[in-house]
């Protein structure tokens, strides 16, 4: 049988990397291959595939047998229905100022979510007990949004990376508040890979009850999940996924994804090699005068102040973000299939401005 004609081309250049974001880069040859297997033939639709059904094993041999996932298209939906499934109509999340689901997600936790968000400064995008309590009381006062749910993200919005015994004093603080926990896991693999344990270690294990699990960043096409790891008092999510426009009717091209990630150790793999090349370039960073690293560099990121003009001047050679831009803040990612020879050139393009 000859293979279906295309005409579709190319339209980039597959040898241009950046610094942007590990959502720039492609799709993981393993994953790719993933979608290729499941492609064939007819399964059933919104949910009830086979490939769906087997996600459910993977998930509980990460995050134990009470687990079970809810396959999203990405990151903001996956954040707004679990926040919805832990909050009542006058709920309230406690959350880092800093944190993606108030700096990132355009207002969707609070205008679709119709959650409001009750936020902290930090210095490291951490959240703390003490830091918990600036935002968690007045439960009685029908004037003020009740505080129902604390999430945290793994890793922080700065890069940085919670310990397993920092969760849990969050999660038995929540806890003993009546408070949920919710931890936003779109880089859940990098933590891992930095923490050097397995994901239980620091979810389900000390307390976590539900949490959002990315695949995007990690080599995904598209696709994340919702994880209830403690299903007491956790209702109705079927329904809410439904309702903020997060139900796939071709759920096994998610599902499949994340099972291509999970059933081994792709995300392992991928998420360390990740965090290998962020090292890699602070150190190289570091070396360059002029140039100031900003937090700890634990995951995939690397944030760094630099004069503006020279941060300009590189961004015509590689693509990245400002933080703050008054303050000359930038932020670089690496990714997956960041190689050893981008970062370095990288690093011999940053030198080469700061000396213009």
């Amino acid at each position: 049988m000859n293979p279906p004609r295309t005409d579709a081309r190319r339209h980039h250049d597959p040898d241009v990397r950046g610094f942007a974001s590990d959502n720039y880069a492609g799709v993981h040859p393993e994953v790719l291959a993933a979608l290729a297997l499941a492609n064939g033939g007819h399964q059933v639709a919104y949910g009830e595939d086979a490939y769906t059904e087997n996600l459910q094993q993977v998930i509980r041999s990460h995050f134990g047998p009470t687990a079970e996932a809810f396959p999203v298209f990405n990151g903001t939906g996956a954040n707004v229905v679990a926040l919805q499934a832990v909050t009542d109509r006058w709920g309230a999340v406690i959350c880092a100022e800093s944190a993606h689901i108030n700096v990132d997600e355009g207002g969707a936790p609070e205008r679709v979510g119709g959650i409001k968000l009750l936020t902290v400064p930090t210095p490291d995008g951490k959240l703390t007990p003490e830091l918990i309590d600036r935002q968690a009381y007045g439960w009685d006062d029908e004037h003020r949004a009740m505080p129902q749910v604390v999430s945290i993200a793994q890793t922080t919005e700065l890069g940085t990376v919670y310990t397993p015994d920092e969760i849990r004093a969050i999660c038995e603080h929540a806890h003993a508040h009546g408070m949920k926990v919710h931890v936003d896991g779109s880089r859940l693999a990098n933590a891992a890979a930095t923490l050097d344990v397995p994901l239980r270690t620091f979810t389900n294990a000390v307390g976590v009850d539900l949490l959002s699990l990315g695949g995007t960043k990690n080599g995904a096409l598209f696709g994340e999940a919702v994880v209830v790891l403690n299903p007491d008092g956790i209702r109705h999510l079927k329904h809410l996924r439904k309702l903020s426009m997060q139900l796939a009717s071709k759920m096994r091209f998610v599902s499949v994804q994340l099972e291509a990630l999970l059933a081994r150790d792709l995300w392992l793999r991928s998420a360390r090699h990740a965090n290998e090349m962020a090292q890699r370039l602070a150190e190289g960073v570091r070396a360059v005068h002029g140039v100031e690293i900003l937090y700890p560099v634990q995951a995939n990121a690397v944030f760094a102040r630099l004069p503006h003009e020279v941060s300009e001047r590189l961004q015509k050679r590689f693509r990245f973000y400002f933080w703050d831009e008054a303050a000359g803040d930038v932020r670089w990612m690496c990714a997956f299939d960041t190689t050893e020879d981008d970062v370095d050139r990288f690093v011999a393009a940053l030198k080469e401005e700061m000396a213009r």
